[in-house]
Protein backbone atom coordinates (compact mmCIF):
# COMPACT_ATOMS: atom_id res chain seq x y z
CA UNK A 1 0.00 0.00 0.00
CA UNK A 2 1.23 3.43 -1.04
CA UNK A 3 1.57 6.43 1.55
CA UNK A 4 -0.81 9.17 1.42
CA UNK A 5 0.05 11.68 -0.59
CA UNK A 6 -2.28 14.65 -0.30
CA UNK A 7 -3.56 16.16 3.13
CA UNK A 8 -3.16 19.92 4.49
CA UNK A 9 0.10 18.76 6.23
CA UNK A 10 2.35 17.29 3.56
CA UNK A 11 0.56 20.42 1.19
CA UNK A 12 2.42 22.63 4.43
CA UNK A 13 5.92 20.66 3.95
CA UNK A 14 5.72 21.04 0.29
CA UNK A 15 4.75 24.90 0.14
CA UNK A 16 6.96 25.48 2.52
CA UNK A 17 10.62 24.10 0.47
CA UNK A 18 12.84 26.36 0.71
CA UNK A 19 13.05 26.37 -3.94
CA UNK A 20 9.87 27.71 -3.24
CA UNK A 21 10.59 30.64 -1.01
CA UNK A 22 10.10 34.33 -1.83
CA UNK A 23 12.23 37.16 -0.85
CA UNK A 24 11.41 37.63 2.29
CA UNK A 25 10.64 41.10 4.45
CA UNK A 26 13.72 41.50 5.68
CA UNK A 27 15.35 41.41 2.05
CA UNK A 28 13.01 43.80 1.34
CA UNK A 29 14.58 46.18 3.61
CA UNK A 30 11.15 46.27 6.27
CA UNK A 31 11.93 47.26 9.63
CA UNK A 32 12.05 44.21 11.86
CA UNK A 33 9.37 43.04 14.35
CA UNK A 34 9.60 44.58 18.20
CA UNK A 35 12.02 41.72 19.89
CA UNK A 36 8.80 40.97 22.43
CA UNK A 37 5.52 41.98 22.97
CA UNK A 38 4.81 45.58 24.26
CA UNK A 39 4.37 44.79 28.25
CA UNK A 40 0.77 46.33 28.01
CA UNK A 41 -1.07 46.95 31.58
CA UNK A 42 -1.11 45.09 34.44
CA UNK A 43 0.91 44.72 37.65
CA UNK A 44 4.37 43.39 37.20
CA UNK A 45 6.46 41.04 39.68
CA UNK A 46 10.53 41.53 39.61
CA UNK A 47 12.03 37.92 39.56
CA UNK A 48 14.52 36.91 41.61
CA UNK A 49 18.29 37.03 39.67
CA UNK A 50 19.13 33.34 38.40
CA UNK A 51 22.30 33.47 39.04
CA UNK A 52 22.24 33.59 42.39
CA UNK A 53 20.28 30.20 42.84
CA UNK A 54 22.14 27.49 43.53
CA UNK A 55 20.84 24.38 41.37
CA UNK A 56 21.26 21.02 43.51
CA UNK A 57 23.89 19.16 41.54
CA UNK A 58 22.93 16.66 38.80
CA UNK A 59 24.43 14.82 36.55
CA UNK A 60 23.44 15.94 32.77
CA UNK A 61 23.60 12.17 31.60
CA UNK A 62 21.90 11.33 34.25
CA UNK A 63 19.20 13.70 33.89
CA UNK A 64 18.86 13.09 30.59
CA UNK A 65 18.57 9.12 30.76
CA UNK A 66 15.69 9.44 33.48
CA UNK A 67 13.87 12.15 31.68
CA UNK A 68 10.02 11.02 31.20
CA UNK A 69 6.65 12.91 31.29
CA UNK A 70 5.21 13.41 35.22
CA UNK A 71 1.41 13.83 35.31
CA UNK A 72 0.67 13.57 38.83
CA UNK A 73 1.74 16.17 41.41
CA UNK A 74 2.35 16.97 45.24
CA UNK A 75 0.37 19.85 46.68
CA UNK A 76 3.90 21.38 47.67
CA UNK A 77 4.13 24.96 45.57
CA UNK A 78 7.34 25.99 43.60
CA UNK A 79 9.41 29.48 45.33
CA UNK A 80 9.20 32.12 43.14
CA UNK A 81 13.57 31.37 42.60
CA UNK A 82 12.41 28.19 41.54
CA UNK A 83 10.21 29.83 39.36
CA UNK A 84 12.51 32.23 38.04
CA UNK A 85 16.03 29.62 37.62
CA UNK A 86 12.74 27.40 34.85
CA UNK A 87 11.88 30.88 33.48
CA UNK A 88 15.52 31.61 32.51
CA UNK A 89 16.49 28.63 31.52
CA UNK A 90 13.74 28.20 28.68
CA UNK A 91 13.46 31.76 27.57
CA UNK A 92 16.31 33.64 29.68
CA UNK A 93 17.81 36.44 27.77
CA UNK A 94 21.86 36.11 28.07
CA UNK A 95 22.14 39.08 25.98
CA UNK A 96 20.88 41.71 23.61
CA UNK A 97 22.58 42.40 20.24
CA UNK A 98 22.50 45.85 18.75
CA UNK A 99 18.74 46.45 20.05
CA UNK A 100 18.44 43.82 16.82
CA UNK A 101 18.08 40.21 18.34
CA UNK A 102 18.76 38.17 21.34
CA UNK A 103 21.05 35.60 22.66
CA UNK A 104 19.35 33.55 25.27
CA UNK A 105 19.41 30.12 26.86
CA UNK A 106 17.69 28.23 24.06
CA UNK A 107 18.48 27.91 20.74
CA UNK A 108 16.82 29.65 17.91
CA UNK A 109 16.60 29.94 13.94
CA UNK A 110 18.18 33.34 13.63
CA UNK A 111 18.08 33.90 16.59
CA UNK A 112 14.52 35.37 16.29
CA UNK A 113 12.90 33.88 19.12
CA UNK A 114 9.63 33.89 18.26
CA UNK A 115 8.07 32.80 21.64
CA UNK A 116 6.17 34.44 24.25
CA UNK A 117 5.67 32.59 27.55
CA UNK A 118 2.14 32.42 29.72
CA UNK A 119 2.00 31.36 33.11
CA UNK A 120 -1.09 29.56 34.54
CA UNK A 121 0.08 29.89 38.07
CA UNK A 122 -1.62 27.75 40.41
CA UNK A 123 0.97 27.99 43.46
CA UNK A 124 4.23 29.83 43.35
CA UNK A 125 5.03 31.76 46.57
CA UNK A 126 4.46 35.20 46.71
CA UNK A 127 2.37 35.17 43.29
CA UNK A 128 -1.22 34.90 43.26
CA UNK A 129 -3.26 32.37 41.41
CA UNK A 130 -3.45 33.51 37.83
CA UNK A 131 -2.36 34.39 34.22
CA UNK A 132 0.95 35.73 33.48
CA UNK A 133 3.41 36.27 30.93
CA UNK A 134 6.95 36.47 31.02
CA UNK A 135 9.13 39.68 30.04
CA UNK A 136 11.91 38.00 29.34
CA UNK A 137 14.17 41.10 28.45
CA UNK A 138 13.93 42.27 31.97
CA UNK A 139 13.07 39.17 33.53
CA UNK A 140 9.63 39.98 35.28
CA UNK A 141 6.18 38.30 35.26
CA UNK A 142 3.08 40.67 34.21
CA UNK A 143 -0.13 40.16 35.54
CA UNK A 144 -2.17 39.09 32.79
CA UNK A 145 -5.63 38.04 34.00
CA UNK A 146 -7.32 36.57 37.39
CA UNK A 147 -10.33 34.64 38.20
CA UNK A 148 -11.05 31.45 40.45
CA UNK A 149 -11.95 29.77 36.96
CA UNK A 150 -8.69 29.98 35.06
CA UNK A 151 -7.02 26.87 35.97
CA UNK A 152 -9.87 25.08 34.89
CA UNK A 153 -10.88 27.15 31.59
CA UNK A 154 -7.56 26.22 30.47
CA UNK A 155 -7.85 22.32 31.82
CA UNK A 156 -10.63 22.33 29.50
CA UNK A 157 -9.07 23.85 26.59
CA UNK A 158 -6.87 21.28 27.12
CA UNK A 159 -9.11 18.54 26.76
CA UNK A 160 -9.80 17.89 30.35
CA UNK A 161 -6.15 17.18 31.23
CA UNK A 162 -6.69 17.35 34.61
CA UNK A 163 -2.86 17.51 35.43
CA UNK A 164 -3.42 20.97 34.71
CA UNK A 165 -5.22 22.17 37.64
CA UNK A 166 -2.67 19.81 40.30
CA UNK A 167 0.39 21.66 38.79
CA UNK A 168 2.18 24.21 40.28
CA UNK A 169 2.56 26.22 36.84
CA UNK A 170 1.83 26.00 33.40
CA UNK A 171 3.83 27.09 30.85
CA UNK A 172 2.00 28.04 27.54
CA UNK A 173 4.30 29.07 24.80
CA UNK A 174 3.13 31.48 22.07
CA UNK A 175 4.55 31.95 18.55
CA UNK A 176 4.44 35.43 17.10
CA UNK A 177 5.42 34.58 13.76
CA UNK A 178 5.74 37.78 11.96
CA UNK A 179 9.01 37.63 14.36
CA UNK A 180 9.92 34.70 12.37
CA UNK A 181 8.94 34.79 8.98
CA UNK A 182 10.36 38.55 8.49
CA UNK A 183 13.22 36.81 8.16
CA UNK A 184 12.32 33.32 6.91
CA UNK A 185 9.02 34.24 4.75
CA UNK A 186 6.32 31.22 4.98
CA UNK A 187 9.25 28.67 5.87
CA UNK A 188 9.78 30.15 8.81
CA UNK A 189 6.30 28.66 10.64
CA UNK A 190 8.76 25.11 10.25
CA UNK A 191 10.59 26.87 12.65
CA UNK A 192 8.23 28.41 15.67
CA UNK A 193 7.48 24.50 16.22
CA UNK A 194 11.36 23.13 16.48
CA UNK A 195 12.10 26.45 18.11
CA UNK A 196 8.68 25.00 21.13
CA UNK A 197 10.87 21.67 21.38
CA UNK A 198 14.21 23.33 22.40
CA UNK A 199 12.29 25.51 24.53
CA UNK A 200 10.05 21.93 26.58
CA UNK A 201 13.23 19.77 26.25
CA UNK A 202 14.97 22.44 28.41
CA UNK A 203 12.03 22.38 30.90
CA UNK A 204 12.44 19.04 31.12
CA UNK A 205 15.93 18.62 32.23
CA UNK A 206 15.89 21.77 34.41
CA UNK A 207 13.55 20.83 36.73
CA UNK A 208 14.96 17.39 37.83
CA UNK A 209 17.75 18.80 39.74
CA UNK A 210 14.71 20.58 41.97
CA UNK A 211 12.45 17.73 42.22
CA UNK A 212 10.20 18.93 40.08
CA UNK A 213 8.03 16.60 37.15
CA UNK A 214 6.95 18.12 33.84
CA UNK A 215 4.30 16.84 31.04
CA UNK A 216 4.55 18.22 27.59
CA UNK A 217 0.93 18.87 26.30
CA UNK A 218 0.38 19.09 22.38
CA UNK A 219 -3.50 18.42 22.51
CA UNK A 220 -5.80 21.42 22.74
CA UNK A 221 -8.66 22.98 21.14
CA UNK A 222 -6.51 25.91 19.40
CA UNK A 223 -9.24 28.48 19.28
CA UNK A 224 -11.07 28.08 23.22
CA UNK A 225 -6.89 28.32 24.58
CA UNK A 226 -6.15 31.49 22.01
CA UNK A 227 -9.65 32.52 23.44
CA UNK A 228 -8.68 32.20 27.06
CA UNK A 229 -5.20 33.31 27.20
CA UNK A 230 -6.75 36.72 25.16
CA UNK A 231 -4.42 36.77 22.22
CA UNK A 232 -5.16 38.39 19.01
CA UNK A 233 -4.55 37.01 15.06
CA UNK A 234 -0.92 38.08 15.81
CA UNK A 235 0.01 35.28 17.67
CA UNK A 236 -1.16 31.83 18.37
CA UNK A 237 -0.56 28.67 21.05
CA UNK A 238 1.82 26.08 19.65
CA UNK A 239 3.21 23.99 22.95
CA UNK A 240 1.92 23.63 26.85
CA UNK A 241 3.61 21.99 29.68
CA UNK A 242 2.57 21.12 33.28
CA UNK A 243 5.12 21.56 35.90
CA UNK A 244 5.14 20.62 39.65
CA UNK A 245 6.64 18.66 42.62
CA UNK A 246 7.69 15.03 42.32
CA UNK A 247 4.99 12.88 44.72
CA UNK A 248 6.96 11.11 46.86
CA UNK A 249 7.08 7.23 46.76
Amino acid sequence: MSAKTDGTGREFIAATRAEFMTPSDQMLGLPQPLLELSTGEGPVTPLPDPAEFEVPALDLWEAIVRRESIREFAREPLSLEELSYLLFATQGVRSVVGGEYTLRTVPSAGARHALETYLLINRVEGVPHGLYRYLALDHRLLEVGRGPLLDQQITAACYHQSFIEESAVTFLWTAVPYRMTWRYGERGYRYLFLDAGHVCQNLYLAAQPIGCGVCAIGAFDDEAINRVLGLDEEQFLVYVAAVGRRRAH
